[in-house]
């Protein structure tokens, strides 16, 4: 059955929550066979954490590794691709729009592009086929060279990840294959909560990429870079103690996480037993009480607290 057939047919047995978010799992040319087996085990994994989520999962490009377009030329992958983000962007929703780019990219100093079987799709193309969009968004690009997207596709309520701070770092990017293992693993849980956030399982994919470099006496040539403030800036995964950003941006820009961190793909029990529009109720004044503490150093004390106070009535209403 086509990844398609599958969302019709959990649509039709009312398996998918009325709720649940869409993840678009994007898998780019391999290139060569060993990439191409690399990228349908992440890929993989994706699916298999989407599905376990009660989401709704489309793939687009090839279902399995040396899955090869009919011509060169052929550019139904980057078509389709077109196609499933139009329809879902179509929609207002509070419904989450996860997309996750595997595969390879490159940029030309000026350009950068994720590799699709047939015809590319630039940094500048993904953001106009996403310009639309609706709902909450996360783009997780996990090719070489993907920097550039993050700047092009930062905006409000969206978090966006990339395999690298630069266009210029070239090289395979392992970051990826690090990133599916933790998005559904427990031990990516920082703040024990039971359940992984996207913070959670970006800061153990950075970890995990270090370590591999570290282990095998190699230089580091990628460095994921995480935007969920919509400043375009992205923030480094050794910019965080625990869960939160320790350093400061120049000229005093707002640090990234917060709204990362309330990005969940398996939600623990306690978090489902909450209705959906409370938890968007509670989100909104909880990312409002992270960016008044980011500012608190810079306010005086007594309008710092009068601000507080208000804000932690009102979350302390939500869980009543």
């Amino acid at each position: 059955m086509t990844s398609f057939g599958l969302i019709v047919a959990l649509a039709l047995l009312g398996s998918v929550p009325a709720d649940a978010p869409t993840v678009v799992i994007v898998v780019g040319a391999e290139g060569t066979p060993e990439y191409g087996r690399e990228f349908a085990t992440w890929a993989g994994r994706w699916e298999d954490a989407a599905r376990k989520a009660q989401a709704r999962v489309i793939r687009v490009g090839p279902e399995k590794a040396g899955g090869a377009a009919e011509d060169p030329a052929d550019d139904a992958d980057r078509r389709r691709l077109q196609e499933v983000l139009a329809a879902e962007t179509a929609e207002q929703s509070p419904r989450p729009l996860w997309v996750v780019l595997v595969g390879h990219g490159t940029h030309d100093g000026r350009n950068a592009k994720f590799n699709l079987r047939g015809p590319d799709v630039s940094d500048a193309e993904l953001a106009e086929w996403l310009k639309a969009a609706r709902r909450p968004l996360a783009v997780i690009n996990c090719s070489s060279s993907s920097a550039p997207f993050l700047n092009k596709l930062s905006g409000r309520d969206r978090v966006v990840i990339t395999a690298t701070r630069t266009g210029g770092e070239v090289n395979f990017a392992r970051f990826g294959g690090h990133l599916s293992q933790a998005v559904g693993d427990p031990a990516a849980d920082l703040d024990k909560d039971g359940q992984t956030s996207l913070l959670e399982a970006y800061l153990a994919a950075s970890h995990g990429v270090r370590e591999f470099y570290k282990s095998e006496g190699r230089l580091e040539t990628e460095h994921a870079l995480l935007d969920d403030n919509g400043d375009g800036a992205g923030t480094p995964a050794d910019w965080f103690q625990g869960i939160r950003a320790t350093k400061s941006a120049k000229g005093g820009a707002a640090l990234d996480g917060a709204r990362a961190h309330q990005w969940h793909l398996l939600l623990s029990e306690e978090e489902k037993a909450i209705p959906a529009e409370v938890r968007a109720r509670r989100d909104k004044l909880e990312l409002e009480i992270s960016n008044l503490r980011a500012k608190k150093a810079a306010m005086p004390e007594e309008e710092y607290y009068a601000k507080l106070e208000p804000l932690l009535l009102q979350l302390a209403r939500v869980y009543e």
